[in-house]
């Protein structure tokens, strides 16, 4: 009978069952909380690959932020009319802390400041102003009653007007001192883009992470305990290779968890072709979901730079790599800021590179036949 997999989530967007890894981060951002308004951690720029765990961290953040008393808008994918649906997203969390609070309100009444019940807008409002001023308007209704706005945003986009206002009505709360806080995650091509946005020079003031990938004594530790409670049996050999396959990659961790369990016998127990079979499939997995969507957004000569690294096994030195390609090395140096920028390459040292998104190289190996 096939292992029921009650805790691995190898689904983007999915919340895994227990948090691995990213304590640091949400510390950092949770000091920043309960500080004053207007401190940097409160503003933070999250960069990551596809499946380094965005999302579930902004998840994360969110349930601790309303632990706080954060009125918290959960994560929103930028798009068009990003902006009207943060303002829905607050007035339906904030709502009833509002209402639980508005008899303390010296002087409230129906039609007060715009609002009609609790951070309902009156009809005015609501058929003749922007989000934008429904959000000021909604923040400073907060703050007066000891509670924070939190904006999560998610996929952050560059070229976007909707992201334009955010920023903009977002550093006008902030110069009022209001209670109010905001993430943005995205890929690192598409948040470069934005902080090099002229209208957005703000958010070069905002605190900018990185996401690393997992340490090895995390995700052993999480694989420890998940195999534990689904009564899987695996050998601390077999879990040190399923841990070193991860790459510390948060996706990868959830899939090669979950292929796993689904491959384990009926008593539990994993064996040496149980493991091979199992990292194959997540590999497969990675490469379909990952590394196939991380080349389309490329272009053709990108995509011809990182086929000349895959030749070299770790690192890649550039003057080896304008060789193969045929080009100076100032030609490639172009190349090789526009990878790093997009998060798809790093520098190791001076002159060399490697690989930053966990199994790209062994794709594109056989790229060409695919």
């Amino acid at each position: 009978m096939m292992q029921r997999d009650t805790i691995f989530s190898p689904s983007f967007g999915n919340r895994p069952a227990y948090f691995v890894g990213r304590e640091q981060i949400i510390d950092m951002f949770l000091r920043g909380l309960k500080s004053e308004p207007g401190n940097r951690d409160r503003a933070v720029v999250m960069l990551g690959q596809r499946g380094s765990g965005k999302t579930v961290l902004l998840w994360e953040l969110a349930d601790r932020a309303t632990e706080l008393g954060y009125v918290v808008a959960t994560p929103t994918v930028v798009s068009d009319g990003m902006l009207k649906r943060i303002v829905e997203k607050v007035q339906d969390a904030g709502g009833r802390a509002v209402g639980e609070r508005a008899a303390h309100l010296s002087g409230a009444s129906v039609g007060a400041f715009g609002f009609s019940v609790g951070l309902e807008f009156t009809r005015e409002v609501n058929d003749t102003k922007t989000p934008a001023y429904k959000l000021t308007k909604l923040a400073r209704r907060l703050t007066e009653q000891g509670l924070g706005v939190l904006i999560l945003i998610d996929e952050l986009q560059a070229n976007s007007e909707d992201v334009r206002r955010l920023v903009t009505v977002y550093q006008e709360l902030v110069g009022e001192r209001l209670n109010i806080a905001m993430v943005m995650a995205g890929l690192p091509g598409a948040v470069s883009e934005v902080l090099n946005d002229r209208a957005l020079t703000f958010l070069n003031r905002a605190r900018r992470v990185m996401l690393p990938p997992l340490a090895r004594g995390d995700v052993d530790a999480f694989f420890a305990r998940a195999f534990t409670q689904l009564d899987i049996e695996i050998d601390d050999a077999k879990r040190a290779a399923a841990v070193a396959a991860t790459q510390g990659s948060p996706y990868l961790l959830q899939l090669i968890g979950h292929h796993i369990v689904l491959r384990a016998d009926d008593e539990g127990r994993v064996s040496s072709k149980a493991l091979a079979d199992a990292i194959a499939a997540s590999e497969a997995d990675f490469e379909s979901d990952v590394c196939r969507t991380t080349l389309a957004a490329l272009s053709d000569r990108d995509v011809d730079f990182l086929v000349c690294m895959a030749q070299d096994d770790r690192e890649s030195r550039i003057s080896v790599i304008a060789e193969r390609m045929g080009v100076s090395d100032d030609y490639a140096q172009k190349y090789r800021r526009r990878l790093i920028d997009a998060g798809v390459i790093e520098p190791v040292r001076r002159g060399y590179v490697r690989f930053a998104v966990p199994y790209l190289d062994t794709y594109l190996r056989t790229y060409d036949e695919r």
